[in-house]
């Protein structure tokens, strides 16, 4: 049985142009290449927030338990049920993305020079029971309601062994030792939203998954609670989280955020071991800042996108999220400006002991776009002997080569001969005139 959400979780001669986030896309990171990853999408403007859940629950559907902090008794309505299409719109808009170019000839080099100069300039932003109160297990039900596939429970507590006790008396199949990680939030005055699956309901549904949860409510405070996903876990967990807001990028308050090395170049043969690469390059990272980090894996404006792994969300499916502030300028849509929504794509890789807080996140003045993107250049398929261009061409070529296999070495911690056998290097010899990085003397004899 797998419930991580339990609580939330529980780079050629010419200059490269690096201000325009153009280029053919390929391929994408999305949370397919993540087993069991949680998703979560945050809707947040001012104290208001609407978070989503996608259940991403592996086991027997009666076995399902749920169990989310939250900063007050929750009314039926503002409860709802999600639709998943839109998760997955959402994160495949907003992941990482393969981009390739193609090396012009060299030879039209004086021409095409002129041209890409003057492209080089940056490019303008386009835009079930009764209420009662157990008494011996200090446990009040403040509401029920059956939504969709879920039956729910809003409960109050007085300590975190009564809760544990009364959610196990009550056949919700969490995790033995659950009131350690309940204690905090008893002490902060949370409620708990706990959901089920009503099996009934479900088969009513057709469907072979759970839909994802949405529940709107106010508080001051910008977290997620992901203590109470630790419970079950085995081993690390990763998240993704979407975070949709009006004005800038969001970072975490509580702990180091950092954006992922992005805008590389890197050999061609990666277009077919994207997801192999991509997992190692994020392991890299968490391993070197002691999984201790957030990561930005993207931030742009939802109006436009460039390149694009996917068309951004209509502002049906954005209300749909909770982006209800589209409401006062109802004559926003998709333009040359955007809309006066961002999107923040932050991937955490946690455990109990490396992250030993909830995630608090406080929305910046940062409207800088960043996507984590990493760029194939096909080299140019003519001969040294077209001409003298050609000849510089390909020596240059021989140098960006070894760049982009110590690029990717750098980047996964893949051995370079490793690198350098999959580009067809280990014959291929640079000498000390081509190594930027060779002793000044070995020129000389």
């Amino acid at each position: 049985m797998h419930n991580k959400l339990f609580g939330l979780l529980l780079a050629l001669t010419m200059p490269h142009i690096s201000h325009a986030f153009c280029g053919f896309y390929v391929a994408k990171a999305d949370a397919s290449l993540y087993n069991q990853a949680s998703q979560v999408i945050m809707a947040r403007n001012g104290t208001k927030t609407v978070l989503s859940l996608m259940n991403d629950y592996q086991g027997e559907l009666k076995d399902f338990a749920l169990v989310v902090p939250v900063p007050q008794v929750l009314k039926k309505e503002q409860i709802h049920i999600g639709d998943a299409a839109i998760f997955k719109h959402l994160d495949d808009f907003s992941a990482p993305r393969l981009v390739e170019y193609h090396d012009d000839n060299p030879c039209q080099i004086a021409k095409l020079y002129d041209m890409v100069a003057m492209s080089a300039a940056p490019m303008a932003e386009s835009p079930m029971m009764k209420k009662e109160s157990k008494k011996d297990l200090g446990v009040t039900i403040e509401a029920e309601y059956t939504i969709g596939e879920y039956d729910i429970v809003i409960l109050s507590a007085k300590e975190s062994n009564g809760l544990e006790t009364w959610l196990h008396r009550s056949g919700y199949k969490i995790p033995t030792g659950a009131s350690s990680a309940l204690k905090p939030y008893i002490k902060q005055g949370l409620k708990f939203f706990v959901a089920k699956v009503n099996l009934k309901e479900q088969n009513k549904t057709g469907l072979k998954f759970l839909r994802p949860l949405q529940f709107a409510f106010e508080s001051e405070k910008f977290m997620l609670p992901i203590r109470l996903g630790m419970i079950n876990a085995k081993g690390a967990q990763d998240l993704l989280l979407y975070i949709l807001t009006e004005k800038g990028r969001v970072e975490a308050s509580n702990y180091q955020t950092l954006k992922l090395p992005s805008n590389m170049d890197i050999p061609v043969f990666v277009k077919n071991e994207f997801a192999a690469f991509y997992k190692a390059m994020f392991d890299n990272q968490v391993q070197k800042h002691d999984m201790k980090a957030v990561f930005t894996e993207y931030f742009w404006n939802m109006g436009w996108c460039d390149p694009c792994a996917a068309e951004p969300l209509s502002p049906v499916e954005l209300k749909q999220l909770g982006v209800f502030w589209l409401d006062k300028n109802a004559s926003n849509s998709a333009s040359y400006n955007g809309l006066p929504v961002q999107v923040t794509r932050l991937h955490v890789r946690y455990s109990n002991d490396s992250f030993p807080e909830d995630l608090a996140f406080q929305e910046t003045a940062d409207t800088e776009n960043f996507q984590g993107r990493y760029v194939l250049r096909h080299p140019w398929q003519g001969s040294p002997q077209q001409c003298e261009a050609a000849k510089a061409y390909f020596k240059q070529l021989a140098i960006r080569h070894e760049e982009e296999a110590k690029t990717l070495t750098e980047l996964t911690g893949w051995t370079l001969n490793s690198v350098r056998q999959k580009m067809n290097l280990q014959n291929q010899k640079i000498s000390p005139s081509q190594d930027k990085a060779a002793p000044w003397w070995k020129a000389i004899w």
